[in-house]
């Protein structure tokens, strides 16, 4: 999706409780990741791994996705907390040995020779890469920034292509019972809201789930 489609889409892409229709996007194939072995040692090689979505080569660049934006912050914030601060020294998230300004510190396994910590230096410091700059894309900022409706919260639309385009009858089926179990138990007032939420999405859908609740009720009492 380019930014000018962005602009004019029916709705807001980057909205978190919607997903872009592959109709509209297609899928793009980029890579394949090829998974040839299992871990050796399943903490060190699994559980101390950091990903990190901030972490970007030049030409890549984050979305305005708000959810997306938080995490740029709080991913590398969190492995810090629960790794330490030389986390990118340990060889599941260091594979090339890749050098930066990162010194001593609690747990430190590389000091980087002592290099020093300060840039520009004379000694085969870390540079930056211009093409960072060169290749990122300038994002138009406009506007105040404030609480509003942008007219674009369907709620219901693409819940509703999922029940009666990609459910099978049986999935269906399941779906319906699975709500039936748990809403059964709520009070009457919270059921209405809550189907009333369903017949949005579709009106079989509604009437299948009070039926439902009405057939449990009865063969209880």
């Amino acid at each position: 999706m380019t930014p000018e489609q962005a602009a004019t889409y029916e709705y807001d892409p980057f909205d978190v409780t919607k997903v872009w229709l592959h109709a509209d996007f297609p899928l793009i194939q980029v890579g394949k990741l090829v998974l040839n072995k299992n871990p050796v040692n399943y903490f060190a090689e699994v559980e101390q791994i950091a990903f990190d979505v901030a972490h970007l080569i030049p030409g890549i660049e984050p979305s305005p996705d708000r959810m997306l934006q938080g995490r740029l912050f709080n991913y590398g914030d969190t492995h810090r907390y629960r790794l330490g601060v030389n986390l990118n020294q340990l060889p599941v998230n260091s594979p090339f040995r890749v050098r930066n300004f990162s010194r001593d510190g609690f747990m430190t396994l590389d000091s980087q020779g002592g290099a020093p910590n300060y840039h520009p230096n004379s000694f085969g410091g870390p540079e930056s890469d211009s093409r960072a700059k060169a290749l990122s894309p300038v994002l138009p900022i406009a506007g105040d920034a404030a609480r509003y409706d942008n007219g674009l919260n369907d709620n219901f639309r693409q819940a509703r292509l999922l029940y009666e385009r990609v459910l099978t009858p049986l999935e269906r089926g399941r779906l319906i019972n699975n709500v039936v179990d748990w809403l059964r138990r709520a009070n009457t007032v919270i059921q209405d809201r809550a189907i009333k939420n369903f017949a949005q999405v579709n009106a079989d859908f509604g009437r299948l789930i009070r039926e439902g609740i009405q057939a449990k009720l009865h063969s209880t009492v």
